[in-house]
């Protein structure tokens, strides 16, 4: 949003958990597209302006999800580099800095999605934040260059990365010459403001409101409204199942309008070697991966509380606190192997985790290795917790 050159890094910051750094210099910018859709009250609404706001609003929200996201930040399909140009071009005059910055962040996001590292999760910092808040905080300012390597290279998008501001300019006084002040204030502001709160809601409300097919080891959701509203960005869990597929819409009937047009564009062939999702993902028959695993084990191990577990054995008069604070001093990194090893009260069994899973969880083949892995972690939890009160009560 802000028209100076985002200064450069290549580590992304770990901790999103603070949001009290906010940069407000480089929100007024975004208040002031905000305010002067107000001015339409001074400059009158003309059907010229209201057909350039329609026009705008699906043109750039098409360079946004074809553009920004499934080829700029997951290589989901390819073009030329004159197209490839004209959708960046394109992508930066909704005013959601470079290409460069936007898929640098998505990239990141997809790596800690929903997680404390994440740049915008509702889970951890709230739905305004998640929303637009994250977006003018001071950590988030710099675009990390290491994780977009393969668009470094171009000098012509690093041109427009330096330049960020110089697509919206353009295309609000081309606006402007188009349809007078409505074209600018009705075809340009609004046409902005539509396109950022629509595409915010990906970010934020699709990780909120929705249906979930895939189990994604985070909280993406499935969303028709939104579906219709950002050509076919809704079907957010689908695409968190498998981010590398052009395709977002999986079913006939989820409608995916960035999927319509770029097959247009492939028999026009501008674009090519657009990417299906696998027919073992449409099937939901895909095992998941490890970072996946890992997360939804996590997830599913918290669901009980590993410190009352610890405080409600210890209490337990059938309990050797003797034996046991012995079993755990010579067991020392091998907790959780010798609790499973030993027929302890209110530890909960299996065939509870996997009762959770399944009222957690959407349908898929890796249950049991979601299973067998939460059953460690909480085994390992409440070893931890029995190790620190065993000795205080034996």
């Amino acid at each position: 949003m802000s028209a100076t050159q985002i200064p450069e890094q290549t580590t992304e910051t770990a901790d999103t958990a603070d949001t009290g750094d906010i940069v407000y210099p480089s929100a007024i910018p975004f208040l002031l597209v905000h305010l002067g859709c107000f001015a339409a009250i001074l400059t009158g609404v003309t059907w010229q302006a209201v057909t350039l706001c329609v026009t705008l609003y699906w043109l750039r929200m098409f360079a946004v999800t074809a553009g920004y996201h499934r080829y700029f930040s997951h290589r989901s399909f390819a073009t030329g580099r004159v197209f490839q140009f004209i959708l960046a071009f394109l992508a930066q005059s909704t005013a959601q800095k470079s290409v460069l910055w936007w898929a640098a962040k998505h990239r990141h996001h997809h790596l800690y999605s929903d997680t404390p590292r994440d740049v915008h999760s509702p889970r951890q910092t709230g739905f305004f934040y998640s929303h637009v808040g994250w977006i003018f905080a001071r950590r988030h300012e710099a675009t990390d260059l290491a994780k977009v390597p393969d668009l470094t290279r171009y000098p012509e998008l690093m041109w427009l990365h330096r330049h960020e501001i110089v697509p919206a300019f353009v295309l609000g006084l081309a606006s402007f010459l188009i349809a007078g002040w409505p074209g600018l204030v009705v075809g340009f502001f609004w046409s902005t403001v539509l396109v950022y709160h629509a595409t915010f809601f990906i970010n934020s409300l699709a990780h909120v409101l929705g249906s979930r097919r895939y189990v994604t080891g985070d909280d993406s959701r499935n969303n028709l409204g939104l579906a219709l509203l950002t050509m076919g960005e809704g079907w957010h869990n689908n695409h968190h199942a498998c981010p590398s597929s052009t395709r977002q819409g999986f079913r006939w009937w989820e409608v995916d309008a960035s999927w319509y047009l770029l097959e247009l564009l492939a028999a026009l062939r501008i674009v090519r070697d657009l990417t299906p999702p696998p027919e073992r993902v449409l099937r939901n028959e895909h095992q998941l991966g490890a970072r996946t695993l890992q997360r939804t084990a996590e997830q599913l191990a918290a669901r009980f509380n590993a410190e009352r577990i610890a405080l409600a054995v210890v209490a337990s008069p059938a309990i050797d606190l003797s034996a046991l604070r012995k079993a755990l001093a010579d067991a020392q990194d091998r907790a959780a192997e010798i609790l499973a090893g030993l027929d302890l009260p209110h530890l909960p069994d299996r065939a509870e985790l996997v009762a959770q899973a399944r009222a957690m969880f959407a349908r898929t083949p890796s249950l049991d290795d979601i299973v067998d892995r939460a059953h460690a972690l909480l085994l390992a939890a409440v070893g931890g917790h029995l190790a620190a009160a065993v000795p205080a009560r034996a």
